[in-house]
């Protein structure tokens, strides 16, 4: 293998208590975003309704309002436009007369950065994805950072952060980042099991878990 094939590649890991997750225990449903689907997620309230379906579960447009602090109408078309896609669906139990219950259609996105390369609007949404990722989790890591210090001991004792830096192809690089991904879909599929057999005070808080793995020239030290 040719030597500019390879590239340290950084790993930055971080644990820490953001969000509420109950998964129950089976195969985490997943979609690969379609054109439309990441044209769609690229606007703030429909992301930020997207996740707080799937991390708090079903609710109705006024609950999603409330919690979201928006009013009930933009809410309801927001939620429209997410439907259109597929990202979310009616629940089929709960709602009653004509007040729509909505649940996500799956547990997990995933998308391909390159799979957007072609089309100018594809590469707007795509680079909206990426920014609007970034400054949430690292409101996530700033949030942890300031309010750990009322975390118990077990669970300060529990949290992580660490870095490392590797020397890997593109290829092996892919390798470790699904690896990565299978371990985490793993406890993912198993938490709610989890919580429901440790009944002890620390239990059942949810854990973020944050991977960023990519590829550097020179990394600032």
């Amino acid at each position: 293998m040719e030597r500019d094939q390879l590239f340290d590649v950084h790993v930055h890991r971080i644990y820490a208590e953001i969000l509420c997750i109950e998964m129950e225990e089976m195969e985490l449903r997943r979609v690969e975003l379609t054109s439309p689907q990441l044209r769609c997620l690229a606007n703030t309230i429909r992301s930020r309704l997207l996740a707080a379906l799937r991390l708090e579960g079903p609710a109705t447009s006024a609950a999603l309002a409330k919690r979201l602090e928006t009013n009930t109408g933009v809410t309801s078309y927001h939620l429209r436009r997410l439907a259109d896609v597929g990202l979310i669906v009616d629940h089929p139990d709960l709602g009653r007369g004509r007040e729509r219950v909505w649940q996500a259609a799956h547990d997990v996105t995933v998308w391909t950065e390159t799979a957007f390369d072609v089309d100018p609007d594809d590469r707007a949404a795509r680079d909206w994805m990426i920014g609007h990722h970034s400054r949430l989790t690292n409101a996530w890591r700033q949030e942890w950072m300031e309010t750990r210090g009322d975390w118990s001991t077990e669970w300060r004792e529990a949290a992580c952060t660490s870095d490392m830096t590797l020397r890997l192809s593109p290829e092996r690089t892919k390798a470790l980042v699904a690896e990565l991904e299978s371990v985490i879909e793993r406890y993912a599929a198993t938490a709610k099991d989890d919580v429901a057999a440790d009944q002890t005070e620390s239990a059942g808080a949810s854990v973020a878990v944050l991977i960023d793995v990519f590829p550097s020239h020179r990394l600032t030290i």
